[in-house]
């Protein structure tokens, strides 16, 4: 069996390369081919390009690169043809998958979306494209496969692929170890993966250290950065806010450990503070036009995933992006969050200080994210993904339609049914 990878996203290329390991334990012989990144290329899949180079954000930089991606499409195109592999599996990526998948299904491969784009989020119309070029939808959320289904796909719920790798993930001990010998409370900040997201969000989060470190004198700050390049980004900043901060690489997983506190980019670095139940605070800074795209199109009450698991109304009929400590239903958000195109440093600090100074504050928001995390983090999507894989490809191959049964992730394995029909995504949307 040949199966053909279309990965855009870091995190895509994380959970692509746990698919492959967890493939590779009950198939010896199969090849992997594709667009993915290096996690991908040491997991044994051979890269036709790393996709992960591209990842880029709105319109204006998407057109920018816009040779670059019909180049790419061309090349798969012709690869679905000479090469025909027997299945197509995209993560994330909405925009260029989408291509993938048209493309695929148009020479008749078999196409499978492992980690689908937020489509109930936003523009709900879009799952017409899931509707005709996707076969299997596998989805990462609990409340993703009924509102799916409700609209004519094939879905199925795995749980959520980042808890595979956190739970298989080791710390550096001896890092750890050199970062507690500071007593003084450690605030980490995490200011995304990809390069825009790092130029945007930076210098609010140094502001708001700035603020922190006023009220807590204590205090001290480091920074999580992705690749060297985006630290450079960073050191520059730093020198610039007047903040004294150690910027690190390839360190997050020590940094989330060893914090009190997180001032963190919006992502799915948000199931890893959960997963290590770290109070947090998020914020994701837009341009004037990504508000307007925000405030046109959203359908949800929160961008942040662990928010989305607290909501019991997933959308919302207020503008999206305002989030609002005082109301009700906002404060069940165990990581406020600010989707913002102004100055929210001031909001970013008074949370920090509020758990760095207030125990009893802190330890009620840890007893609320360890809880969530007791009812979601259970891992296995790697593994329950790759046996529904294999019994697709084995149905083709039989001649049958219909994939075979896997066993459901284990939050769902009692009272799955009712579980499906109390999702809040049932009637918020």
């Amino acid at each position: 069996m040949k199966i053909f990878f279309s990965v855009g996203e870091p995190s895509g290329d994380l959970h692509g390369a746990n698919l492959i390991r967890a493939f590779q334990r009950r198939h010896s012989d199969w090849e992997y081919v594709g667009y993915g990144g290096p996690r991908m290329a040491a997991a044994g899949c051979k890269l036709h390009a790393d996709l992960t180079q591209l990842a880029v954000m709105w319109i204006a930089r998407v057109l920018v690169n816009l040779h670059k991606f019909i180049g790419l499409l061309i090349q798969a195109d012709r690869y679905f043809r000479d090469e025909r592999p027997d299945a197509v599996v995209m993560i994330d990526y909405p925009g260029f998958n989408w291509w993938i998948a048209r493309r695929a299904k148009a020479r008749g491969i078999p196409v499978i979306y492992y980690g689908t784009p937020q489509v109930w989020a936003w523009a709900s119309h879009r799952v017409k494209k899931m509707q005709r070029f996707v076969d299997h939808v596998l989805c990462k959320l609990p409340f993703e496969e009924p509102w799916f289904r409700e609209r004519g796909c094939n879905a199925t719920y795995v749980g959520h692929p980042y808890f595979d790798e956190l739970r298989n993930r080791t710390l550096d001990e001896q890092f750890v170890a050199e970062l507690a010998k500071d007593a003084r409370p450690l605030v980490t900040i995490l200011p995304g993966s990809r390069t825009q997201e790092v130029e945007l969000n930076t210098q609010s989060f140094l502001k708001a250290a700035r603020l922190i470190a006023e009220q807590v004198p204590d205090a001290r700050f480091a920074v999580a950065a992705f690749k060297e390049s985006q630290a450079e980004t960073i050191r520059k900043f730093v020198a610039e806010a007047g903040v004294k901060a150690e910027v690190y690489v390839g360190r997050t997983p020590e940094l989330i450990h060893s914090a009190a506190c997180c001032l963190a980019c919006s992502g799915s670095v948000s199931l890893e503070l959960l997963y290590h139940a770290k109070p947090s605070v998020i914020l994701y800074q837009i341009s004037r036009f990504g508000f307007i795209v925000q405030e046109r199109y959203r359908r949800v009450r929160y961008i942040t995933l662990v928010n989305l698991l607290t909501a019991k109304e997933i959308a919302t009929p207020r503008p999206a992006h305002l989030y609002d400590a005082n109301d009700p239903a906002d404060a069940r958000a165990l990581l406020p969050e600010y989707l913002t195109r102004t100055d929210k440093s001031a909001q970013l600090a008074a949370h920090c200080v509020e758990w760095l100074t207030d125990a009893d504050a802190r330890w009620r928001r840890v007893a609320a994210l360890r809880l969530l995390r007791d009812q979601h983090a259970g891992g296995g999507a790697s593994e329950r993904a790759a046996d529904y894989i294999t019994n697709v490809l084995a149905s083709h191959d039989s001649g049958s339609v219909t994939a075979g049964k896997i066993p459901p992730p284990h939050m769902l394995q009692r009272g799955a049914t009712q579980q499906r029909k109390a999702s809040p995504l049932n009637t918020a949307i």
